[in-house]
């Protein structure tokens, strides 16, 4: 499509737009009496109007039902999770045993690192990328220092980053190949970002997974950016474990739960360790309070504790309205209005002093719904000007914002628009 940086081209695109009316959906915060362009759905998603609905049932059963609301309210607490299933196994592409929610994400990749993060004397060492989001770091380091007592290993031993190429802002697939290789029979998982937080790059999970079962490692993905943004294949690619927050593109609030996958074809096997909880425990005996544990079988049996229903009434509201819209039609809106907002940023470019650098891979197969962009010779008071004009966006040291037109409520015009404030704030 040929773009026009006009209001009436952005109007037409939203009149063409079978997502448009979701826009409505949803709750802005305003400034200077104007709802916001949101950017920051990246961070946290915007509420959606529908969320109070599926709170207030959860609040009215507890106040009439008290206990008994966990087997006699209209949604009952006890399998309350289990009306995840269907929805979110389309969301992340997997089988709906595949799936759960429960807990919060690094929580959950620490308790998947018990089953999946077995190292011994000569497998130890973990692959990620380079500048991985710094709760994935933390969370290397503190499970290798765990199982160091046995082997001896250090963090700096253990952890393999894979680098960027010199002058590069994005992590070549070649090179992450070569380092799998590279390490070889020493590698016992992977466990990378699907999308990067900072520079919005997507890596190509399938290839990269098959490659690290060849060289006999475990493999598992952080999605904290990629559900709900991101076409996946989980079961399909042969993923072994993978995490998700949910309150990033998928609104569930802040802080909330987490979603899981393990593969089926690690639901029977009786050596992979896990730490058991009451909740994980065969549905039909749970209330018979057995000592020996029976794991449900799926990804329920990674369950710990009874789940908080407060907080996952919020999250089900979403994941509806994902089941209503479909991966696909998010999808083709996703890769529009994305390619439309860099089609601005490179039309304001050209009427400005200011560089705009986009260090977000230019094709639609390396990138979703986030363009980072190094702003030269522009400091943190374009910001500051952005923000005071009505467009939440996220700042970066030294000088990248992150956009993320979130398809589900942002418009073609809210492209438009942005581009002229971000052209008045460099002018001014």
């Amino acid at each position: 499509m040929i773009f026009e940086n006009t209001l009436e081209f952005a109007k037409n695109l939203d009149s063409q737009d079978q997502l448009h009316k979701y826009q409505d959906e949803f709750i802005f915060p305003q400034v200077n009496g104007k709802k916001v362009i949101y950017f920051t759905g990246n961070s946290l998603g915007l509420q959606p109007k529908r969320t109070k609905t599926y709170v207030d049932e959860v609040m009215n059963d507890w106040a009439n039902l008290a206990v008994e609301g966990h087997f006699y309210s209209e949604k009952p607490w006890w399998d309350y999770h289990e009306r995840f299933a269907n929805p979110l196994s389309k969301i992340v592409g997997a089988l709906p045993s595949e799936v759960t929610v429960m807990n919060t994400l690094t929580v959950n990749l620490h308790l998947l690192m018990v089953s999946f993060y077995r190292p011994t004397k000569t497998r130890y060492k973990i692959i990620c990328e380079e500048k991985a989001f710094p709760s994935d770091q933390y969370m290397f380091q503190s499970q290798v220092h765990f199982h160091s007592r046995n082997f001896g290993i250090k963090p700096e031993d253990a952890i393999v980053e894979i680098k960027r190429r010199e002058g590069e802002h994005n992590i070549r697939l070649e090179d992450v190949l070569a380092k799998i290789e590279e390490v070889g029979d020493e590698l016992a998982l992977v466990l990378i970002g699907g999308v990067n937080y900072y520079t919005g790059q997507v890596f190509d999970m399938k290839t990269i997974t098959a490659a690290g079962h060849k060289a006999g490692a475990y493999v598992g993905w952080d999605l904290a950016h990629a559900a709900g943004n991101v076409k996946l294949e989980l079961h399909d690619w042969n993923v072994d474990f993978a995490a998700w927050c949910s309150y990033k593109y998928m609104n569930s609030g802040p802080g909330n739960a987490s979603g899981c996958f393990i593969h089926e074809k690690h639901h029977n096997n009786s050596e992979l360790p896990r730490f058991a909880g009451w909740w994980g425990h065969n549905k039909e005996r749970r209330f018979k309070m057995e000592q020996t544990f029976d794991p449900i079988h799926g990804a329920d049996g990674w369950q710990i504790s009874n789940l908080p229903v407060l907080s996952l009434a919020p999250y089900l509201a979403s994941v509806h309205m994902f089941d209503e819209i479909g991966m696909d039609a998010l999808i083709q809106k996703r890769d529009a209005i994305t390619s439309y907002l860099e089609f601005i940023l490179h039309e304001i470019d050209k009427e400005v002093d200011s560089t705009f650098e986009i260090i977000t891979p230019s094709s639609p197969s390396e990138r979703a719904s986030q363009l980072s962009v190094l702003l030269h010779g522009e400091g943190r008071s374009l910001f500051d000007y952005l923000m005071k004009n009505g467009v939440i966006t996220d700042w970066r040291e030294p000088n990248v914002i992150r956009l993320a037109p979130v398809p589900l409520y942002t418009s073609f015009i809210d492209m438009y628009n942005f581009g002229q404030i971000l052209k008045n704030g460099i002018l001014e």
